[in-house]
């Protein structure tokens, strides 16, 4: 065991945890967590936030050998987690296609959207950004989050989205251009 004086570094838990040592990564996990909470329910995951973290973390710990350390355990992981919320999305949209299908056979059938983003991000001014953000394609929102709300370096934003660097800066250029287009119309209109 060792004291908690000596603090260590990601890198250290991970050779450990890859070593077999459970407690090692549950101590990533704990260092981790808030971040990917964070991550999740900035890509839209809301009330799934949670699952989708989870499902996360046991995907890393199962993968953990195919870390390399190339980029840092943080990003590395922020990567799985954003996988399973786009899967998490897929999965919605297969199931709100079926909801679809059954409001028209069935007229009264309501769909509510999920608001926990909303709930979780307060005030006014987030509000406007969660709307405007929810309005740019998935791409640009990712981009977006990663960048400004996760504050991702460049190489770490690379690392979780899994694209070239030029499109990292390309992307988030634009996205920035029609973001900040979006909250230019939601003050006129709700201002």
């Amino acid at each position: 065991m060792i004291p908690p004086e000596v603090a260590l570094d990601d890198e250290q838990f991970v050779t450990r945890a890859q070593a077999g040592d459970l407690a090692a990564y549950e101590s990533l996990v704990a260092r981790h967590t808030a971040a990917a909470y964070r991550t999740a329910v900035l890509l839209g995951a809301g009330s799934d936030a949670e699952d989708v973290i989870q499902e996360a973390f046991v995907k890393g710990y199962r993968k953990l050998d195919r870390y390399r350390g190339e980029s840092s355990f943080r990003s590395w992981l922020l990567a799985i987690v954003a996988n399973e919320t786009r899967n998490l999305h897929r999965t919605r949209e297969r199931r709100n296609g079926l909801v679809l299908r059954a409001a028209r056979v069935e007229p009264g059938a309501e769909i509510v959207e999920d608001d926990a983003v909303g709930a979780v991000l307060a005030g006014e001014r987030r509000a406007a950004l969660v709307r405007a953000l929810r309005s740019l394609p998935s791409r640009d929102r990712e981009v977006i989050v990663c960048r400004y709300l996760l504050d991702l370096s460049e190489d770490e934003t690379v690392t979780m989205l899994g694209w070239p660097r030029g499109t990292v800066k390309s992307r988030t250029s634009r996205a920035l251009v029609k973001l900040r287009g979006l909250l230019a119309v939601e003050e006129v209109s709700h201002g």
